[in-house]
Order: C-alpha cells, then sequence, then structure tokens
C-alpha cells in the first residue's frame, strides 16, 4: 500500500508561504525550520473549511477544547487530566513564558538541559530570570539526563526546571523513572516544573511519553504541562495550545495570568486544535508510521553515504540532530552545506554551545525530499574537498 506521506510535490510545497519555504531562495532545499510537509489531516481541513464559510474569524473561545485535549490525553498517553486544571494559552512558547512569570520572581534561577531549543534563552530572560544551564550527557546509545547535575542545580537555588520532553534537538524520550527521580528532587528542593512538551504526540515506536502532570499530585504540586496540537498536525501558525495544571494549588495561580491571554490565541487554531485531539488520530498513526520509516532510512543513508556523521535515531518528532564533527567542518557546518550544497539545515550553535559541530535536520517530508537532503549534504563535500573524511566511521 502507498504511504499517502509519500505523495509531497516539491512544486506544491514551492507555492506555501510559511517560513520554511519562503525564507531561502528556490534554489534551496529546506530542512531547517520544525514544521512538516504534508497535506493537512482531512478532518482538520474540513473543520477549518467549514468555519471559513460561516466566516468563523473572530476572537477565540476555549469552550470545548479542555474536553477535546482529555479525550486525547486518554487515548494517547492512558492519562485523564482534569478539565478544570487546563487553560488555553496562543502557543506553547507563550504558554512556559507565562508559567514561568506566575510561578517564580524576577531575578530567579531556570534550570534548562543543553543543547537546547534557541527560544528557551530570550523566553526566560524576559521576565529577568536567569538562565542555568545543566547540559545533557552523551554515551554510545544517545543522550541522557544528567540527574546529578539538575540536584546540584537545585542545591545551588534553582527555582524552576524548564523541561523539554521529549527533548528538542535530540528526540530522547525521558523514562517514567527519570521524570518521577526529577520531580523528588523538585520536591525537596522546592523548584518548580514547567514542561514543554509539544513534541509528546510524536513520540514513535519504541519508546512511551509520560506527560510530567500525570505523575502523582504529591509529586507534581508545583508542575505544569504545556502542549499543543500544533507539531503533530503542522498547526503552528494557527497559535493555540494548553497548559494543564500538575495541582490545584498550580490552577489557582493560573489567576495571575492576563485576562486577556485567551484572547491572543487564534480562533481556527481552537477549531483546528478541537478536531485533531477529537478526530485526528487515525492521520496520526499514519503519519507516526511514516517517521518511523524516514528515521530509519536516514540511518541507512547515512551508514552508506556519510558514516562519519554520528546520528542517534530520535525517540520522537522527526528532528535529527548530527554531529558532523568529525567532518572537520568547524563549529557551524551549516554554513557550509547551505553554501555548497544548497541544503538549509539548523545551526547546532543556535541550541548552545554544546551544539558546535552539529546541524538538525527535518525528516518530517516524504522519503524522496529527505534522501535528496542528503545527497545535497554528500554532494557538498565531495564537491569541495575530495578527500574529506565522507566514508570514515566515527561513532
Amino acid at each position: 500500500m502507498q504511504d499517502s506521506f509519500d505523495t509531497v510535490r516539491l512544486a506544491d510545497l514551492r507555492r506555501r508561504r510559511s517560513e520554511k519555504w519562503r525564507m531561502y531562495p528556490d534554489d534551496v532545499l529546506p530542512a531547517f525550520v520544525a514544521e512538516t510537509d504534508f497535506a493537512l489531516a482531512e478532518p482538520i481541513r474540513d473543520a477549518l473549511l467549514d468555519a471559513v464559510r460561516i466566516g468563523d474569524t473572530g476572537y477565540a473561545s476555549a469552550g470545548g477544547l479542555a474536553e477535546a485535549f482529555v479525550v486525547f490525553a486518554k487515548e494517547w498517553f492512558d492519562w485523564s487530566p482534569d478539565p478544570r486544571r487546563v487553560v488555553l494559552v496562543p502557543d506553547v512558547l507563550v504558554g512556559v513564558a507565562e508559567m514561568l512569570r506566575v510561578l517564580t520572581e524576577p531575578g530567579d534561577r531556570v534550570v534548562i538541559n543543553t543543547p537546547a531549543y534557541p527560544p528557551f534563552w530570550p523566553v526566560v530572560r524576559e521576565y529577568g530570570r536567569e538562565i542555568v544551564e545543566v547540559p545533557l550527557l552523551r554515551g554510545p546509545e544517545g543522550w541522557e539526563l544528567d540527574l546529578g547535575g539538575l540536584e546540584e542545580a537545585f542545591a545551588r537555588g534553582a527555582k524552576a526546571y524548564l523541561l523539554c520532553n521529549p527533548h528538542n534537538p535530540t528526540g530522547r524520550v525521558f523514562t517514567r523513572e527519570q521524570l518521577q527521580t526529577i520531580a523528588e528532587l523538585a520536591n525537596r528542593y522546592d523548584v518548580a516544573i514547567v514542561a514543554d512538551e509539544i513534541h509528546a504526540p510524536l513520540t514513535l515506536p519504541g519508546a512511551s511519553h509520560t506527560p510530567f502532570v500525570s505523575l502523582d499530585e504529591v509529586a507534581t504540586q508545583h508542575a505544569v504541562t504545556v502542549t499543543s496540537a500544533s507539531k503533530a498536525w503542522n498547526l503552528p501558525g494557527l497559535k493555540c495550545a494548553v497548559a494543564v495544571a500538575g495541582s490545584e494549588s498550580v490552577r489557582s495561580r493560573f489567576t495571575a495570568l492576563p485576562h486577556d491571554l485567551h484572547a491572543r490565541a487564534g480562533n481556527l487554531g481552537v477549531i483546528a486544535s478541537i478536531a485533531a485531539f477529537t478526530q485526528g488520530a487515525p492521520w496520526l498513526r499514519g503519519l507516526l508510521q511514516h517517521l518511523d520509516r524516514n528515521r530509519s532510512l536516514l540511518a541507512e543513508l547515512l551508514a552508506r553515504d556519510l558514516p562519519a556523521i554520528w546520528y542517534v535515531p530520535p525517540q520522537a518528532s522527526y528532528l535529527a540532530w548530527l554531529d558532523c564533527g568529525a567532518l572537520g567542518l568547524g563549529a557551524d557546518p551549516a554554513a557550509f552545506f547551505l553554501e555548497h550544497g544548497r541544503v538549509a539545515l539548523s545551526r547546532g550553535l543556535d541550541f548552545g554551545a554544546e551544539g558546535a559541530g552539529f546541524v538538525r535536520l527535518n525528516m518530517g517530508t516524504s522519503s524522496q525530499l529527505m534522501t535528496e537532503t542528503v545527497n545535497r549534504i554528500r554532494a557538498a563535500l565531495a564537491k569541495t574537498s575530495p578527500s574529506t573524511p565522507a566514508t570514515t566511521r566515527s561513532r
């Protein structure tokens, strides 16, 4: 049976106005920003078309969103959050910023794990908080949390931990046991947890995602999860996400949120998210099968053509974190590949100092376009330096 996610056409993608397809000229193949190339899920498309037909383009109403999210959370994560603890926010990043604002004070220290999603730095600093970096640990099987480093940061006075799970850019999904340890440490040192779980619906076969606030209420008394349909169903431009309080004490802090926060969300975003949460699971299952194949295909292509690039397939989402250090291209290989291969990848240094020598590659496309991405990387190396160690394995 044909993979419907492999039917995207480059000519159609070039007609899009999104950032991915407008940032670079047409001779550049974009594989950087985290948006996908697939057609909308049919229930979402139908809901949006119906809204446009009746002119339903006014201010957002949160009605039905919490209940729809609860349905999805139960089906996808076996989690039944209280809908009264679910609040509409414009997007995950705004939700993270507002949760940090109500749970911490100016001057407080906020822990992040590097490499980290680049906007975390300005978001934390926007409200006058200080960033404490605790790098992930790299092992032969991939990336792991440094629980000892987290405890040290908590013991030294950090007031909040911005946990990205599944992790961007590495694609790591942290285990329930690891999350339980984090919760115990947070309670011991009185640290609030803000969990960015935007990639959670994209957890791939072989891994299992545990929403942080699905842990017992004692463990999550100072925690909030922020998530969205936007990454899984490619809806970021429609502006809708949810924040879920881990306890009644955290929910009571929601009263300190701006009273018009929900109005900053998009009504079409709410409509699309309700459709995704209530009718989008079959489409999402198909997407996960496609992404599972793509991550394996990327491993095969790199092993065959570029074995010097170190790659651990992600456990979630469609982002590949590639170590190009053995290629001898310096701290910013993305610039080299853009100039010499006309392929746009995310710059590793944007994710922190640990990103030197890395690039992030977007696999959320057809297998054909992902193969072309790898071909352009290989061609760039062959064109500029035939002696580049592209066939020397470095694992």
